[in-house]
């Protein structure tokens, strides 16, 4: 079995959205932005905005909703 850690520090793009799901469960869906800079060849600063969406399942999606807002 392996195991893939990400972390993402960034910026939330909008508050999460929180789904009920039949089997009583909740899905949290968020998007986060983060950026890279770097300096061109001809010297300019360069910025690139990357986004992620990120699903949350069980008890994580329910301190997504409370903590990020």
């Amino acid at each position: 079995m392996s195991l893939n850690r990400v972390e993402l520090i960034g910026n939330l793009g909008a508050d999460p959205e929180t789904l009920a799901m039949p089997s009583n469960g909740l899905v949290t869906r968020l998007s986060i932005a983060t950026n890279t800079s770097w300096i061109d060849d001809a010297g300019v600063k360069q910025t690139r905005t990357e986004w992620h969406r990120v699903v949350f399942v069980g008890k994580r999606a329910e301190s997504i909703t409370k903590y990020c807002k």
